[in-house]
């Protein structure tokens, strides 16, 4: 991507990859799964040209950033050790932040821990969850969906990687990006890369070009730094206690897909209609639902997510 930068930094024991564009205040950008710095390419270039300094790392274990082998290295607490290391390397006290999927759990964590950081947040797909101090995460999702659940059939170490090698890594990709359907993903038993959307054409947001260049780099490093994430959702759990119902007190404009996977599943609909988001996230400015937008709106909506992310970041 013309006049992006790359470059390499030490944050918090690990060598991360960032790539960067523009001058003035900084706004970071948070990637999901199975995601790269890359799935922010156009908001760094339209923030970059109103006067921002975009910045979107690879998220550790992603990428061309180091990806340690211990399931138990990929904490709530080291997640945003590294973005917080990031944000010190960056010389700056405070960041406008963008997050997607599990950026924005990140999001949400950076939020709670280190508020100061942070001017404010745009956040993706992914609403604030508070802390239920009766039954891990885990446990309520499998409770909810049983174990086909795709994250219940994340946990065990290598059993989704053997279930990704079915199919190409690319097609793995494609199936999880060109996916429209709503509703709680359930995985079929025959395999998690057995989809048979490989045949669908690539939709007008996503070229074949994007897709190979996700695969190459998924090709280097394999699934397991991202499925690492999901396999210490209840140990964060157990390590969050102390931040049992505590309010998220940042500055949040909130933007999902009507189609998103999280927005139709897992209650979130009830719970942001509802005024119980509000409730937990006190500062919650505006909720955008967008018509017709799936999980990926950063890329499928790219331009309105640009605009949504200026018209509130402008304000501070």
């Amino acid at each position: 991507m013309k006049g992006i930068e790359h470059r390499t930094v030490e944050v918090n024991g690990i060598k991360m990859h960032v790539a960067e564009k523009g001058d003035g205040p900084v706004v970071l950008f948070l990637h999901g799964f199975p995601e790269l710095w890359y799935s922010w390419r156009h908001q760094i270039v339209a923030l970059s040209a109103l006067g921002y300094r975009a910045v979107a790392p690879d998220l550790r274990g992603y990428g061309d950033t180091d990806a340690p082998t211990s399931v138990s290295s990929y904490t709530c607490f080291h997640l945003v050790g590294d973005i917080v290391a990031l944000i010190d390397s960056l010389g700056v006290d405070q960041v406008f932040l963008v997050a997607h999927d599990w950026g924005a759990i990140i999001g949400w964590y950076l939020c709670l821990f280190r508020p100061e950081r942070i001017k404010a947040y745009v956040c993706l797909s992914v609403p604030f969850r508070p802390r239920n101090p009766k039954v891990k995460p885990v446990d309520a999702m499998r409770a909810l969906y049983g174990d086909d659940y795709y994250i219940c059939r994340f946990q065990e170490p290598g059993k989704a990687e053997a279930g990704f090698a079915n199919k190409s890594i690319e097609q793995v990709i494609k199936n999880m990006l060109i996916s429209r359907r709503p509703g709680p993903p359930i995985l079929p038993k025959e395999g998690i890369g057995s989809n048979p959307n490989t045949s669908r054409p690539l939709p007008s947001w996503l070229s074949q070009e994007d897709l190979t260049y996700y695969a190459t780099k998924f090709e280097k490093t394999g699934f397991t730094g991202g499925l690492n994430y999901y396999r210490n959702l209840n140990l964060n759990w157990e390590l969050t206690a102390p931040w049992t119902g505590v309010q998220v007190k940042v500055p949040v404009k909130f933007i999902t897909g009507d189609l998103d996977v999280v927005y139709t599943s897992l209650g979130t609909k009830d719970y942001i209609e509802s005024g119980a988001f509000k409730k937990d996230v006190p500062y919650l400015e505006e909720v955008v639902v967008q018509e017709g937008v799936a999980h990926f709106n950063n890329q499928e909506a790219a331009e309105d997510v640009s605009n949504h992310i200026y018209d509130f970041i402008k304000k501070f």
